[in-house]
Order: C-alpha cells, then sequence, then structure tokens
C-alpha cells in the first residue's frame, strides 16, 4: 500500500502531471477561454510521440472527455441563463435570423456544434445560441462527444506531426504550439476575408 501511494505521489513521472494537466487545462479552457486547448492537446501528443511518458490513446482519451464536460458546462450555464442568452441573441440578431437560426439548429445543428468547436472563438457562442434556443439535451450530448473526438484528433495531428520531425519532446511541443497557432491564425484570416466578401456582397446587393 505505502509503495503505490509512493507511485501516485512521484512527481518525478511526467505521466503523473501530464495527464492531470491536460484533463485540468482542456476543461478550464472549454468552459472560460482563458488557455489555448488545442496548443494544450498538441503539446501532450507530442509528448506521447517523443517519449514513453505519456500514451497517445490516453491522451485523446483524456482531451475527448475534458472538451466534452467543458461543452457540457458552457451550455449549462447558457441554459440557467437562457434568458440572458436569449436576450443577446435578439439585440445581436434581427428577429427573422433567430428563427432562421432555430430551423437551422433543427435540421442540422449537430453540423453547427462540430463547426463550432473546431473555429477558433466558434464554440461559446455557438453552445450560448444552442442553449438560447433551446437545443435538446438527448442531441447535445452525443454531438459534442462527437465534436470533441474530431477536434482531439485534429489537435492531435500537429502534435503527432511535430514528434515525427523531432527525437526530443521540447523542440516537438514547440513546433506543435507553433502549428497551432499558425493554424488559428489562418483560420481567422480566411474568416475574417469571407465576412468582408459577405458584407461587401451585402452592400452592392442594397445599393442595386
Amino acid at each position: 500500500m505505502s509503495t503505490a501511494l509512493e507511485q501516485a505521489l512521484d512527481w518525478s513521472d511526467a505521466a503523473t502531471i501530464g495527464y492531470p494537466a491536460l484533463f485540468g487545462g482542456v476543461l478550464i479552457g472549454s468552459i472560460t477561454p482563458v488557455l489555448p486547448t488545442g496548443a494544450i492537446v498538441s503539446a501532450a501528443a507530442a509528448v506521447a510521440m517523443t517519449t514513453s511518458e505519456l500514451s497517445m490513446p490516453a491522451v485523446l482519451v483524456l482531451a475527448v472527455l475534458a472538451a466534452s464536460i467543458g461543452d457540457v458546462v458552457t451550455y449549462s450555464i447558457g441554459r440557467i441563463g437562457s434568458g440572458v442568452a436569449l436576450r443577446w441573441l435578439t439585440k445581436t440578431q434581427p428577429s427573422e435570423r433567430l428563427e432562421a437560426g432555430r430551423e437551422q439548429f433543427r435540421r442540422r445543428g449537430w453540423q453547427i456544434i462540430i463547426v463550432g468547436r473546431l473555429i477558433p472563438a466558434g464554440r461559446i457562442p455557438v453552445l450560448l445560441a444552442a442553449a438560447a434556443l433551446s437545443y435538446p439535451w438527448q442531441r447535445l450530448v452525443p454531438v459534442t462527444l462527437a465534436a470533441a473526438g474530431v477536434w482531439a484528433i485534429a489537435y492531435s495531428f500537429l502534435g503527432i506531426v511535430s514528434g515525427g520531425i523531432f527525437e526530443t519532446p521540447l523542440p516537438a511541443i514547440l513546433l506543435a504550439v507553433a502549428l497551432v497557432f499558425l493554424v488559428t491564425a489562418l483560420t481567422n484570416l480566411v474568416s475574417r476575408h469571407r465576412n468582408r466578401l459577405a458584407a461587401s456582397t451585402g452592400n452592392a446587393g442594397s445599393s442595386a
């Protein structure tokens, strides 16, 4: 018993620190956007690729669980304060667009939630919109699991790539984090470009 306790408290083992840091970091970052969850998963995958301290399947499972729990908590906060969320949506969106949003969630809510999980800064607005529009729990839970699975695999892939280039964890982690921020920056640029095109098209249509 004492030996098992000593092993459990042996913080020199990277797995003892790595798994809780992975789970806690992704969980906290999925509830409040204060931690770069994608970078955390990619870094853990890079460590799993370059050392035997972390297991890649365990990294994926913990990332999916933490991200799913975080999304459910975020949705729950929106449901508890659904009146506030609905007022926010009503204030920022015309009533016809809000009704169109309800219809979109009814028809393809699972697609919207998965895409929102993958797009930087898209997850929380999508989950709050789903909460305000009363997206049903029995659909939300499996969809968040699927979305978290796709998301975890995507960001783990960046860690796998960096781990395949380097044989030691530190440069692999640094490259993985750099790839995450590069992908995020490119995604934001594409999103802004599409928004500008949509705005210019809308202005051209209204002036015609």
